[in-house]
Formats: structure tokens, sequence, C-alpha cells
């Protein structure tokens, strides 16, 4: 399947419910590579890149969040993929 990048803004309760971790964990055990980031006004963005079947279920995750998430929308577009090799971080 092709390799594909995206990027990605979660807004919603997504600051101070362990958001970041469970996309970390999340993006890892898909074996994405890519970062997610708090943003100043609240929301979560971030990138992530693999297979097309990992990035439509890691899309699948955001829409749902961490256990004391709520997610209340998620923007997603296509960047160009790196070939990056799988690694996923938490950026400040």
């Amino acid at each position: 399947m092709a390799r594909r990048r995206l990027g990605f803004v979660v807004t919603g309760r997504v600051q101070g419910v362990a958001f970041r971790a469970h996309c970390c964990s999340e993006a890892e055990r898909l074996q994405l590579a890519g970062f997610v980031r708090n943003r100043p006004d609240g929301a979560v963005e971030g990138e992530a890149e693999g297979d097309g079947a990992q990035i439509a279920a890691f899309c699948e995750w955001l829409h749902r969040g961490s256990p004391w998430s709520k997610v209340e929308r998620v923007d997603v577009g296509e960047l160009a993929a790196t070939g990056a090799p799988p690694g996923f971080g938490v950026l400040r």
C-alpha cells in the first residue's frame, strides 16, 4: 500500500487529558513516523506518516481520542511523504 503523510489538528478537550501521550502510544503501536504537540489555542496538532492502512487506523483513533478527551473536530490534510522511519514523539 502507498505511503501517506498527514498533517492533523484536533480540537475539543484535548489538552490536560493525556491526549498527546495516548496519541504517541497509538502511533508507535501502528509503527508510524511523526509528532504531536499542543497549540496555544488549546488544540493539538501533528503529522503522521505510514502505510495507508496504518494511517486510516490512526485517523479513526484521532476521532476517538484518549479516555479523558472529548474530540470535537479533526482536520486532516495530505502532505508529501518523506519516507521517514517509524518513530513518533511529543514536541513541546
